[in-house]
C-alpha cells in the first residue's frame, strides 16, 4: 500500500485539486458518470474530471460523504443534470461554501413530463442524443467561463461532439425503423427512457416511476404483469443501478425471460460495453433492438 492510499479522503481531495492545478489542468467534480464523460470530451487534456457518483451507481439513492464535500470544494467547475436528479448537489455546494463556477447540464432543454401522477419532469433527458447537445453546449460555455484561454479548445471539441451526437440520432433512427410500430414496447426497470422512447416512438413501461427509490405498489405489478400478456411482450430489461428482485418476480410471473442489461442512470466500468456516453447508446440501443424483434 503507498503513501497516498493511506491517506484520509479528504486530504487526497486537496492532493487531487493540487495536482489538476500544478499540472495546469482545471480540477471540475460532475455528479454522476455520464456527465462526467461530456466534461472529459468537452475538456480533453485541459480538465481534471472527478465524479461523485461513479459507474454501476444510482444517483437518485446517493449520499454525499465528507470526502465529497471536500471534492466539491477544491473544485473549480462543478457540473450537474438538474431536472432534480441530482438535487443534493445543491446541498453539497453549500456545505463546501463553493465559490467556484457551476453549471446545469440541462438548462435549455424542452423536458418532458413523467408518467407518474405528480407530473413532474422526467430528468434522464440525456436518453436523448439530440438533448445532450444542449448538455454540451452548456459545459463548453462553462469550462470557458472558468477557464477563459482554454474557451477556443472547448468550443473545437463541443462541436466535434455534438456532430457525433448528430451521427448518434441518425444510426439510431434507422435501427428502430427496423421494427413495426406495434412492436416498440420494452419493460425496464425504472422510468427512465422517457426521452428515448418519445424520440424513436418506442412504449416503455416500468414497475417504478423515475426515481429507483419510489416503490411499486402490488396493484401497478399486477397491472403490468397482465398488459405484458395481454400484448405478448417479451422485450423486458433490468438496469446496471437498480435492484433486479421486482423486475425478476414480474418477468417470472408475467412467464418472461429478462434480456441484457441496460445502462441507464450510470455507465459501465472501464473496459464495460458501456464505460463512455455513446458507446452506451450504441449497446443500448443495440440490445433493445434484438429483444423487440421478440415481441
Amino acid at each position: 500500500m503507498n503513501f497516498l492510499s493511506r491517506l484520509g479522503p479528504a486530504i487526497l481531495a486537496i492532493t487531487w485539486a493540487c495536482s489538476a492545478l500544478a499540472e495546469g489542468k482545471l480540477p471540475v467534480v460532475a455528479s454522476f458518470s455520464v456527465l462526467g464523460d461530456l466534461v472529459r470530451v468537452v475538456g480533453g487534456e485541459r480538465v481534471d474530471v472527478q465524479t461523485l457518483v461513479g459507474p454501476d451507481q444510482d444517483a437518485h439513492v446517493f449520499e454525499p460523504s465528507p470526502s465529497d464535500v471536500k471534492k466539491v470544494a477544491q473544485s473549480r467547475l462543478l457540473v450537474s443534470n438538474g431536472l432534480g436528479f441530482d438535487s443534493w448537489m445543491d446541498k453539497l455546494a453549500r456545505s463546501a461554501a463553493y465559490k467556484g463556477t457551476v453549471v446545469v447540464a440541462s438548462s435549455g432543454v424542452l423536458t418532458k413530463k413523467s408518467a407518474e401522477e405528480n407530473g413532474h419532469d422526467d430528468p434522464h433527458a440525456w436518453q436523448d442524443p439530440t438533448k445532450v447537445i444542449t448538455y454540451v453546449r452548456n459545459i463548453s460555455a462553462a469550462l470557458a467561463k472558468a477557464d477563459p484561454s482554454g474557451a477556443a479548445i472547448y468550443q473545437r471539441n463541443a462541436s466535434a461532439y455534438q456532430a457525433e451526437l448528430v451521427q448518434l440520432d441518425s444510426w439510431a433512427k434507422v435501427q428502430f425503423a427496423l421494427i413495426p410500430l406495434a412492436k416498440r414496447k420494452i419493460i425496464t426497470s425504472h422510468d427512465a427512457f422517457g426521452y428515448l422512447g418519445a424520440r424513436y416512438q418506442i412504449s416503455f413501461l416500468a414497475p417504478q416511476g423515475v426515481s429507483t427509490d419510489s416503490e411499486a405498489s402490488a396493484k401497478e405489478v399486477a397491472l403490468l404483469i397482465r398488459q405484458i400478456k395481454r400484448e405478448k411482450i417479451k422485450a423486458v430489461h433490468v438496469e446496471n443501478m437498480t435492484n433486479t428482485r421486482l423486475l425478476e418476480q414480474l418477468s417470472r410471473e408475467a412467464g418472461v425471460t429478462a434480456g441484457a442489461t441496460l445502462y441507464s442512470d450510470a455507465l459501465s466500468a472501464q473496459g464495460g460495453p458501456a464505460d463512455s456516453y455513446l458507446k452506451m447508446m450504441h449497446y443500448n440501443i443495440t440490445q433493445l433492438v434484438q429483444s423487440m424483434k421478440l415481441n
